[in-house]
């Protein structure tokens, strides 16, 4: 996914990348080259697509390598008068992130939830305020340090630079949940091909993260083992004609599942495909009620439940999450950036959407978002231009403008 600021300040995706990944599983790098491979072809094709020359990237990190961690840390405010200061909230975040980690695992996020300023608690934002002490409760997420120096390694041998390494399910719940979910406490749960990703945001902050080694994936193979179909059958199968709530197949309704080896196509009822998909999402939701129970944190869900990534596009997953969670659910498109609005308004998408709006988010400061694209700052992820035509239309900018 490529996005840049217009003229106006605003961003948009003008570049869309898709290609099979034939090298990772689970979420973890399992064939270097194959990984590559992927990686250098999702971007040419977004290239082609915007125009523009990409250099250095934002990747997605996730496995069930990840954990999130929350933790508190406590300062004295050293400002002059007593008021906290930029300084101040740095010390106390640095201080809450001083916990141990074991030698095979680094740091990818530490994010406040809020500050505590002489035990008034609930502040979002503590600069300027008045105080003595100051507290921060900051949600740490960690992950294996192989996983993610393979993952980069993947990229840079792909010829470009990875600027930083997030959690998906931060940049899903960044593209899809809307301040109020956030604030009230949402459960999102991003359906990927092979991870399912869980985030519990309370107070407009995540609380909980955790990464389940289950996708889609296991559907394609349960299907696959069941029909005696080859893998790319029965993913177009699964995407094509299974469903997760069985209620809502007709009984008269068949479907057509290849041959192999010659053997001719048969039909098969649809129910039968259901039967199959049915048990792997109960299983899967099961697994983040129980990741949710263990936590103690299903108090905090206010707001619902977010189904999104490319497992939240299957005919029944809605219906199957209502049932088992016992709350509302929605399906969480992208918003709306601008653009090519019609190509990434899919839950598929979500995740590669939130990567350029936290990219975007973290290449510029606050201040200068509205400025105009020639005014942008160096670290822009794509070149406006190369060759002799980008030469010349450099000279004139500059010569003439």
């Amino acid at each position: 996914m490529v996005g840049e600021y217009n003229e106006n300040g605003v961003l948009e995706i003008i570049g869309v990348g898709v290609a099979p990944s034939t090298g990772m599983r689970r979420g973890v790098v399992v064939n270097i080259e194959s990984t590559l491979a992927s990686v250098a072809a999702a971007v040419e094709a977004a290239e082609l697509m915007s125009g523009r020359e990409v250099r250095e990237v934002y990747c997605g990190a996730a496995g069930a390598s990840v954990e999130g961690i929350n933790s508190r840390g406590v300062v004295a405010v050293t400002g002059r008068g007593r008021e906290i200061t930029r300084e101040d909230v740095d010390r106390v975040i640095e201080a809450a992130r001083a916990i141990v980690i074991p030698m095979d695992r680094e740091v990818l996020h530490v994010i406040p939830q809020s500050f505590i300023v002489d035990d008034q608690k609930g502040i979002r934002n503590p600069l300027d305020m008045i105080g003595v002490r100051l507290e921060a409760e900051v949600h740490i997420i960690t992950g294996s340090v192989t996983t993610a120096q393979n993952l980069v390694k993947c990229v840079n041998r792909a010829g470009f630079k990875v600027d930083k390494l997030m959690l998906q399910s931060l940049a899903a719940a960044r593209a899809t949940l809307t301040s109020d979910e956030r604030d009230l406490g949402c459960l999102l749960v991003d359906l990927g091909g092979g991870t399912t990703d869980v985030l519990v945001y309370s107070e407009g902050a995540p609380f909980f993260s955790s990464v389940l080694p289950v996708g889609g994936a296991q559907v394609t193979n349960d299907l696959s083992i069941m029909l005696s179909v080859p893998m790319d059958a029965a993913e177009r199968l699964k995407r094509e004609s299974a469903s997760a709530w069985l209620e809502s197949v007709d009984g008269d309704e068949t479907v057509i599942v290849p041959g192999v080896g010659g053997r001719a196509p048969a039909e098969t009822p649809r129910r039968r495909l259901a039967s199959i998909v049915q048990p792997r999402m109960e299983e899967v939701f099961g697994m983040v009620q129980e990741r949710v129970d263990k936590m103690g944190y299903w108090n905090r869900i206010k707001g619902g439940v977010v189904l999104t990534g490319g497992g939240a596009l299957m005919q029944g997953v809605p219906e199957l999450a209502q049932e088992m969670f016992r709350m509302p659910v929605r399906v969480g498109n992208p918003i709306t950036l601008g653009g090519l609005v019609e190509e990434y308004r899919s839950p598929l998408y979500a995740t590669a959407v939130g990567l350029v709006m936290l990219g975007a988010e973290e290449s510029q400061p606050p201040e200068s978002r509205g400025q105009r694209a020639a005014e942008r700052p160096a670290k822009a992820r794509q070149s406006e231009g190369s060759g002799t035509l980008g030469r010349i239309a450099d000279w004139i900018r500059k010569g003439f403008f």
